[in-house]
């Protein structure tokens, strides 16, 4: 997959196909909408086309970082990304220039895939009914999704967000279509865990949105390669509040023994084991680590 950063590069594509979105979360609703678009591209001999935006226009929290999500639209078959640099500035184009001065001349757009529930333009004028009735106009035509419903309950990011940091980790899975998962770069940390006889990897995440505090089953995923591996999230309470204040991050890989600082890992929450504790010794912090190991 191509990635544009921003307009100015752009160029002519040839019959472009684009799905347009936040795609924050890349959950099943944001999957039909993108796997329609390069179907669609595929018939016609076209160019499917994500446009995206960074950061996110109303501010929320990022269920996944730019780089993941990217990383999980490239998986879609889409031929091409354009990543739109949120700004003061973007934000006060008229749904008619978006449309008339990015759609149409930069992108020169054929089709155009979108959730009926897409809102862009200046203080979000623009709706599926402006683009209905402006691609008459410029002559591009439009296809809209109305919002998926599991269980009766529309998807939505806003929603899944809530799930997430509320635990309920198996049903955001349902609708994300895939397990909760965070994508980080490892950093260097004290080496506590390789002290206790457990090394870790300490992870800093690229979004804002994690689970609760406590101890998971996980996949790892480095490269090419997946391993198991046990994760906990907390603060580490058994070695004093004063000296460990914010949340860590930090995973043991199964089977695995390479120091890979620096590198970035994505790690996919299949369970939770248990929830945070304050143990009364190290001894006894050691003991149960080994048994939530075992347990994974």
């Amino acid at each position: 997959m191509i990635i544009f950063h921003g307009i100015n590069q752009l160029r002519k594509f040839k019959n472009p196909v684009a799905a347009l979105g936040v795609f924050d979360g890349l959950h099943l609703g944001h999957r039909q909408i993108l796997q329609a678009a390069a179907r669609r591209a595929r018939q016609i001999g076209g160019t499917s086309i994500a446009m995206t935006f960074w950061p996110h226009p109303q501010k929320e929290e990022a269920i996944y970082s730019l780089e993941h999500r990217l990383r999980l639209i490239a998986l879609l078959s889409v031929d091409a990304c354009i990543v739109i640099n949120f700004t003061p500035d973007f934000g006060r184009i008229t749904p008619e220039d978006f449309i008339k001065k990015i759609l149409v001349g930069h992108i020169g757009v054929n089709t155009v895939y979108v959730g009926k529930n897409f809102r862009f333009g200046r203080n979000a004028k623009g709706d599926f009914k402006t683009l209905e009735k402006l691609s008459r106009v410029h002559d591009f035509k439009v296809k809209g999704f109305s919002v998926l419903k599991v269980a009766g309950k529309p998807i939505s990011s806003t929603y899944i967000r809530r799930l997430i940091k509320k635990g309920r980790l198996e049903d955001a899975q349902k609708l994300l279509g895939r397990p909760v998962s965070i994508l980080g770069t490892v950093i260097r940390g004290n080496a506590l865990g390789r002290w206790l006889g457990y090394a870790t990897s300490n992870i800093n995440p690229h979004h804002e949105v994690i689970p609760p505090c406590g101890v998971y089953a996980v996949r790892v995923v480095f490269g090419d390669r997946t391993y198991k591996g046990v994760c906990y999230i907390g603060s580490r309470p058994t070695l004093g509040k004063r000296k460990y204040k914010h949340i860590h991050v930090e995973v043991h890989i199964l089977d695995f023994a390479r120091k890979i600082y620096g590198r970035d890992l994505e790690i996919r929450f299949l369970k939770k084991i248990r929830g945070e504790r304050k143990f009364s010794s190290l001894s006894n912090l050691i003991r149960q680590i080994a048994k939530d190991i075992k347990a994974v």
